[in-house]
């Protein structure tokens, strides 16, 4: 497992460069708030400590993880963000529901990257049940949402 040995909340500031003026923009799925508050938090606390200012982050919520990839073009269109990070989380159920939700919002979010030139960091945890994702989310991983906001200031002054 790709997160076995790694704790997903650890980054060097110093690698990721002058972040002062850049707006970051998180996209929050509501479905599964108990996993994503965590990661918004975890996005949120990441982005402070990098230097990003309160006043230059905006948070959008949406009603599920499937629903991240309209908000996040929605925020593209209106608002003069630098990144968007798209925040969610699907758990596997007893369907293939988890299959198709995971595969579009996978899919969406990569052809935001293309169509766009702003970044959307993909943080949606696809896990196989709820243990998996408190681990990830703020447990003995780490935390994606901090991972993922890392990732947005490295690609927002990637050719800057």
């Amino acid at each position: 497992m790709a997160t076995e040995n790694k704790n997903l909340s650890v980054y060097d500031k110093a690698s990721i460069g002058n972040v002062k003026g850049l707006k970051i923009g998180l996209v929050v799925s509501e479905w599964n708030n108990n996993i994503t508050e965590p990661l918004f938090q975890g996005a949120f606390d990441a982005l402070i400590d990098c230097g990003i200012a309160t006043s230059d982050i905006i948070r959008w919520n949406v009603p599920g993880s499937f629903e991240l990839t309209f908000g996040a073009k929605k925020m593209l269109e209106t608002q003069a963000v630098d990144a968007v990070v798209a925040i969610g989380s699907v758990i596997r159920g007893e369907t293939s529901h988890f299959d198709y939700v995971c595969s579009a919002t996978a899919q969406g979010i990569k052809d935001l990257n293309v169509q766009f030139n702003v970044p959307v960091i993909f943080c949606v945890l696809t896990d196989d049940n709820l243990q998996q994702s408190i681990d990830r989310s703020g447990g003995k991983h780490g935390n994606k949402g901090t991972e993922a906001a890392v990732a947005a200031l490295k690609m927002a002054l990637l050719g800057k």
